[in-house]
């Protein structure tokens, strides 16, 4: 049997061993494309809409449609952002933006950007604010009839909004195109360890000049407006043919600056990161919400949430007029308005109502208002 000696073994095109051998017979590896938890964003892959499949956007409205991605307007047109089955290979899902009433001219202060917030107790790894801060790497896949250049954006919230920018051209209409910028860790700011915002994520789809009026910045530098989408050529909304749409987004360590294969968790584990921010209880006729409990002329439901979230929650609840019913042992009774209670926590939930169903009453969606049903969600977003 013959027996290959090397001392390591790498790449004819790489400075560092792949592969390193020790006298004892060990090895260390340099393995990066198969482990696990390198992805920092949640729900890159665009797997998961609690909120449903479709929203549209005019004006100044600022919200979110699928989970942990949140569109931000200021101008003067339309859009409905969704989720699409357009995607590239690999991939089953997009978040879809579609324009559809126009802005051709963009006042100075107009803009409209796609937004996603890492919690910055998940980043302490990156050692921001000591000497050994690490290089990131961001990847996503991109498609737009719209081809020119884009700016991306991170700005550090915990550091007065130093930020970096970067631009990314799509070269070729109605294609998917994989992006990738690195940038070096930032060794004078501290991103604090707990759950507020840590790093922020842009996609700039239009910017008037007060945002474009500076110049990228490839290092962390103290924000200003004008670098903020400095080299955004493109405005998403001069036309209503106009389409984008994102997925497959990545942030890692990684200081070769080469994007590794973007990590895909399985819906099950994706749907509970994102519940951490926001957690549908129940929606559609006859959803059950919890079990409820009398005292006096009231009642109450104790809901034990999917999973703890970031903060106490609030609640998001359609509180119109039979929009639920608590059954009780004689029927029950109808019920128009919800309330939060004060003693909710993180892991679970007080709910109230004024009425009497009786010992052991169920609480459920019960009524509809133009044909769509209640809900009943907790909010915990950064």
């Amino acid at each position: 049997m013959s027996t290959l000696k090397v001392d390591g073994i790498r790449s004819n095109s790489a400075t560092s061993d792949a592969i390193t051998l020790a006298s004892n017979g060990t090895c260390t590896a340099n393995i990066t494309n198969n482990l696990s938890n390198r992805n920092k964003i949640i729900n890159g892959s665009m797997i998961c809409s609690q909120r449903g499949s479709s929203l549209a956007y005019t004006g100044s409205t600022n919200a979110y449609l699928i989970d942990r991605f949140k569109f931000l307007n200021a101008h003067d047109g339309a859009s409905t952002v969704s989720q699409s089955s357009t995607s590239p290979d690999g991939f089953s899902n997009s978040l879809k933006v579609d324009v559809t009433t126009a802005d051709t001219s963009l006042a100075v202060s107009q803009f409209s950007n796609l937004g996603h917030r890492i919690e910055a107790q998940n980043l302490q790894d990156l050692g921001y604010g000591t000497s050994g801060a690490k290089t990131i790497t961001v990847s996503f896949y991109v498609r737009s009839n719209k081809t020119g250049n884009y700016v991306f954006n991170i700005q550090q919230a915990d550091n007065s909004y130093k930020q970096v920018s970067q631009t990314y051209t799509i070269n070729s209409a109605d294609t998917w195109e994989r992006k990738t910028f690195s940038f070096a860790g930032d060794t004078s700011g501290v991103i604090n360890n707990d759950n507020g915002s840590g790093l922020e994520l842009y996609w700039w789809l239009a910017a008037g000049t007060i945002y474009t009026s500076g110049s990228s910045r490839s290092t962390y530098t103290t924000y200003a407006n004008g670098d903020a989408a400095a080299g955004q050529a493109v405005n998403l909304f001069d036309s209503t043919s106009n389409e984008w749409y994102i997925t497959g987004v990545q942030l890692e360590v990684n200081s070769s600056g080469v994007a590794t294969d973007f990590e895909h968790r399985s819906f099950g584990q994706e749907l509970a990161l994102c519940q951490r921010y926001y957690a549908m209880i129940a929606e559609g006729q006859n959803s059950i919400i919890g079990q409820a409990w009398t005292t006096g002329s009231n009642f109450y439901s104790s809901i034990d949430l999917p999973v703890v979230m970031r903060a106490t929650p609030t609640m998001e609840v359609s509180n119109w007029t039979n929009a639920f019913r608590a059954y009780g042992p004689s029927g029950g009774i109808n019920v128009s308005t919800l309330a939060l209670n004060s003693e909710s926590r993180n892991n679970r939930v007080l709910v109230n109502q004024v009425g009497n169903p009786g010992a052991g009453a169920t609480l459920r969606v019960y009524d509809a208002d133009s044909g769509v049903y209640g809900k009943l969600a907790f909010t915990a977003e950064i």
